[in-house]
């Protein structure tokens, strides 16, 4: 085993079985309805997300792993034979996590324990710790490992479009009214990571002409440069992200496998059931 080992949230969205074929640690992000907390990734998935929101007809809360929950990844490292850890943490704009990292990280003074604010979410976060892990395993040391994912980070772009504002009302960042006259006229806010926020771009009418716009900004963003890497994210809809992923290579010369992966719950819970979105690693 290596002597390095990665540690990311579940905000990274990497599908767990991809994640322990690397050996990345996830450490979950929590969802709480009423008094009940839920790990994301260990006992809760977008299809248990939603179908407890719509019965009990409203939306939970998230928090960040706590720092024991990180303290204990790091405890299983160690204890494993690892000599440092590398955490890759979803951007601090949208979450308390990477302090919580910070705090779990006191805890072990003497140990070697590199904390990072990834600046962005979901996948663009996910490639980051991929990238770290495949150079690790690669011979990489850490310092270099690091480097490789920051300069990931740095070509990576996510684009989604949002199916319903329904949630978005549900939880107060938008009003009924404004939710119901969207899904009336059928309008489909697209959205982009910008300054480690999920903002959105622009408004789309209907769906097809929403995902169309999410492709086209990833040709925008990528300026010409081949896709050295591609993830298709969603939001309890798997069956459109196997149509988006067929619209998607229809249009883009793609070459490598595209990693098709829930949202995840923690993050799932503000943008609502039916996000279909494109992630991708331009060449350097």
């Amino acid at each position: 085993m290596s002597k390095i080992r990665v540690i990311t949230d579940t905000d990274a969205s990497l599908p767990p079985a991809l994640a322990a074929a690397h050996g990345i640690v996830l450490v979950p992000i929590n969802v709480h309805f009423g008094d009940k907390t839920f790990q994301t990734g260990v006992d809760i998935n977008d299809a248990q997300l939603f179908e407890r929101v719509d019965r009990e007809g409203k939306l939970p809360t998230t928090s960040a792993p706590t720092p024991g929950q990180f303290a204990q990844a790091y405890e299983t490292a160690f204890d494993d034979g690892a000599e440092s850890v590398l955490c890759f943490c979803v951007s601090s704009e949208i979450s308390a996590t990477y302090k919580a990292a910070e705090t779990a990280q006191e805890l072990y003074p003497n140990r070697d324990i590199t904390i990072v604010d990834s600046r962005t979410l979901s996948m663009g976060q996910g490639f980051m710790a991929l990238a770290a892990a495949e150079a690790i395993a690669a011979g990489a040391t850490k310092e270099e490992a690091l480097a490789t994912a920051q300069a990931v980070g740095d070509r990576t772009y996510l684009f989604g479009a949002l199916a319903t504002l329904k949630y978005l009302a549900m939880s107060g960042r938008v009003g009924y009214l404004t939710a119901g006259m969207a899904n009336l006229l059928n309008i489909k806010p697209v959205l982009t990571v910008q300054d480690g926020k999920l903002e959105l771009l622009e408004r789309v009418r209907t769906k097809r002409k929403a995902w169309r716009r999410v492709i086209d900004c990833t040709i925008e963003a990528l300026a010409g440069r081949p896709i050295e890497r591609a993830g298709i994210i969603h939001s309890s809809a798997p069956e459109d992200a196997q149509v988006f992923e067929g619209e998607v290579r229809s249009v883009l010369d793609i070459s490598t496998d595209i990693i098709v992966t829930e949202f995840t719950a923690g993050l799932s819970v503000h943008t609502g059931i039916g996000l279909v979105g494109l992630t991708v690693v331009a060449g350097s």
